[in-house]
């Protein structure tokens, strides 16, 4: 059974950064990633981590300030926001990616099972 659990939001000024990790256990799938939900928004993907080869995936709007990273030996993916703006303002969740991550990247699809997410507020 596959359980992620997602951790590190929370309320943050403009510009400031923030760490979420995610701890995954009974995944076999060959990608993780994180997307999120702003309030009356649709889902965006937001990032994507192959996990045997560490190949990282991002929407074009968040490179440059967010980064994806895995920790092996822990079960553990993390997204490091720098830069954060009010607009990034959402829920985040990760979750485990069924096929490719392009799809999950481009259109938030693909997805087989998520967390619960954790609440990011960027807010002066």
């Amino acid at each position: 059974q596959v359980q992620l659990v997602e951790s590190g939001g929370g309320l943050v000024q403009p510009g400031g950064s923030l760490r979420l990790s995610c701890a995954a256990s009974g995944a076999t799938l060959d990608y993780l990633g994180w997307f999120r939900q702003a309030p009356g928004k649709e889902r965006e993907g937001v990032s994507a981590i192959g996990l045997s080869d560490g190949t990282t995936y991002y929407t074009d709007s968040l490179k440059g300030r967010f980064a994806i990273g895995r920790d092996k030996a822990k079960g553990t993916v993390y997204l490091q926001m720098n830069s954060l703006k009010p607009e990034d303002t959402a829920v985040y969740y990760c979750a485990t990616i069924l096929g490719s991550p392009i799809p999950f990247i481009q259109r938030a699809y693909g997805m087989q099972d998520w967390g619960k997410g954790t609440l990011v507020t960027v807010s002066s």
